[in-house]
C-alpha cells in the first residue's frame, strides 16, 4: 500500500496534525476529576467499563466538545495536508475554496463558498455556547 497520494495518507496525517487539539483540553477536563468518584462506582457495584460510561464520560463531556470543536474547526478548511497527501485526486472544501480562488480566478464562487463554510463552522460554536449557558444557569441555581 502505497503511503503517500492516497486518502488514507491524508486522513493519517490529518489525524496526527489534530490529535493534540483533541487530547489537550480532554486530559485538562479528566485531570480534575475527584479519582473517589471511581471508587464509590466500584463500591457500588459497577465494573470498570459500566464506571467508564456512567461517571468518566458524563464528566468529561466538556472536555471532549471543547477538543472536538478545535478539531473540527480548522480540519474543514485545510488545506495542505489534503494537496501534500492526498494529492490531486482528494478533495476537500478547503481544497477547492483554493482552487476556485487561485487557479480558476472564480472569486464569486469561492467567496459564496467561503461564507457557507463559515455558517457552516458558526452553527457547532453557537450550539456549544447554548449548553455553556444552560450548564452555568444550572450550576447557579443550586
Amino acid at each position: 500500500m502505497a503511503l503517500l497520494y492516497n486518502n488514507f495518507s491524508m486522513y493519517l496525517g490529518m489525524v496526527y496534525c489534530y490529535l493534540p487539539f483533541l487530547v489537550l483540553p480532554l486530559y485538562a477536563t479528566l485531570i480534575k476529576l475527584d479519582p473517589i468518584l471511581n471508587d464509590a462506582a466500584a463500591d457500588l457495584g459497577a465494573t470498570p467499563v459500566k464506571t467508564f460510561f456512567k461517571v468518566t464520560l458524563p464528566l468529561s463531556m466538556p472536555g471532549l466538545i471543547a477538543g472536538s470543536l478545535l478539531v473540527f474547526i480548522p480540519a474543514v478548511g485545510e488545506v495542505v495536508v489534503p494537496q501534500i497527501m492526498g494529492g490531486l485526486n482528494s478533495v476537500m472544501i478547503g481544497s477547492v475554496i483554493w482552487e476556485q480562488f487561485f487557479t480558476a480566478n472564480n472569486w464569486g464562487m469561492s467567496a459564496a463558498m467561503s461564507v457557507i463554510l463559515l455558517i457552516i463552522l458558526v452553527i457547532p460554536v453557537i450550539w456549544m455556547q447554548k449548553i455553556q449557558q444552560r450548564q452555568a444557569k444550572a450550576s447557579g441555581s443550586l
